[in-house]
């Protein structure tokens, strides 16, 4: 559902496994259960939640698995307005989602802070300009997250998908393998998923590394694919710059008082240059200048 593609396959598929079973795993929960599914997807993004109903659309069995209490990944969680450049190109279930976003605003009663507009209006992206909504289509692309994630709970309550919540990946013995592939997962609780198919549909991988996938941290020097879009981009980065002055030092104005934290001293590396480093971690709010819909600003 955004730019990129979370939901990632880390196991192929193994003979079949038992059914659903109570009995007792070796992890650190006492008694704690050993279900199996055809398909385990762990990780309640965008990419899990549509996986996971696809797979029960092609008739086969499987557990959406998320570690915190929310369905929707980026899309639920503030970022409601969507990364869109071809529109036409969006097909499948991610434009099914769409198409429901459209019919949700299509009622008056989605509108609880201001009138629908008779037309939806021509609002131009990120992304080159690309227009978000246009009348006629039947598509919507800006919404508010908490329709995104009620929209993501009805099609994986509809597919009939059984979410579990709160259950985290032991990142010390989460991973069984036969041979070279996974065959159960174990949660923190001890709480055991066997599959044929395991998918990682998180935005941190934990899954896929503990399975032994390789992967990159950062990215890639050109020289390593002989790639020309990679790397460190200055030349290239004209869009999304700051347009307010921001001081960089501990005490506004003093070099002498040192740097804020992660703000490198000198300029980055020349284009093209690989690194380690991975994007901040940041916050994605709505906010509104209309007093009966506003929450206090609390203390993370």
């Amino acid at each position: 559902m955004q730019k990129c593609v979370f939901a990632i396959l880390v196991s192929l598929w193994l003979c079949p496994q038992p059914a659903l079973s109570d009995e007792k795993s070796d992890g650190k929960g006492e008694g704690a259960r050993e279900e199996s599914f055809d398909v385990v997807v762990y990780g309640g993004t965008s990419g899990g939640a549509i996986a996971a109903v696809q797979v029960r659309r092609m008739g086969k069995s499987v557990v959406l698995i998320e570690p915190g209490r929310h369905i929707g990944g980026l899309t639920s969680g503030g970022l409601g307005a969507t990364d869109i450049g071809n529109k036409a190109a969006i097909g499948g279930l991610s434009r099914e989602f769409y198409r429901q976003i459209a019919r949700h605003y299509a009622e008056n009663d989605a509108w609880r802070w201001e009138t629908p507009p008779l037309n939806p209006p021509l609002t131009k992206g990120g992304q080159g300009g690309v227009r978000r909504q246009q009348s006629g289509e039947d598509t919507m692309w800006t919404f508010e997250p908490r329709v995104a994630e009620a929209i993501y709970r009805r099609m994986l309550a509809e597919a009939k998908v059984p979410v579990v919540f709160g259950e985290r990946l032991d990142l010390e013995r989460g991973v069984r393998k036969d041979g070279g592939r996974i065959a159960a997962i174990v949660m923190e609780s001890g709480r055991t998923f066997r599959g044929r198919v395991f998918i990682d549909a998180t935005y941190e991988g934990d899954l896929l590394a503990l399975g032994g996938a390789r992967f990159t941290v950062g990215r890639e020097d050109n020289a390593t694919y002989g790639e020309t879009l990679n790397g460190v981009q200055v030349k290239n980065a004209v869009h999304h710059q700051f347009v307010k002055p921001v001081d960089p030092y501990v005490k506004p104005g003093d070099p002498e008082s040192g740097l804020l934290p992660g703000i490198e001293p000198g300029p980055p590396e020349p284009d093209g240059t690989g690194d380690h480093r991975v994007q901040a971690y940041c916050f994605r709010m709505c906010t509104t200048d209309v007093k009966e819909n506003q929450a206090d600003w609390v203390k993370p």
